[in-house]
């Protein structure tokens, strides 16, 4: 799946907890258990440490963003 495809897949709790966790300093109470699944899935996010961490492929798809998101 190409980054736009997977941006464009992404649900406003999948975003949302995906844009928290790629913060300097990530705000860990904005992580949705479900939406922390599909981004795991969607390995666009890890756990490393017992905390999930986002991917290089995570944050190529938040620098990107999605085009639903740049028209609204």
């Amino acid at each position: 799946m190409q980054t736009i495809e997977i941006a464009d897949s992404l649900g406003p709790l999948e975003w949302e907890t995906l844009k928290s966790l790629s913060a300097p300093q990530p705000d860990r109470h904005r992580v949705h258990a479900a939406a922390l699944h599909q981004l795991l899935q969607s390995e666009l996010v890890t756990i490393e440490a017992d905390r999930p961490s986002v991917t290089a492929r995570g944050r190529q798809v938040v620098v990107c963003g999605s085009p639903r998101l740049w028209h609204a």
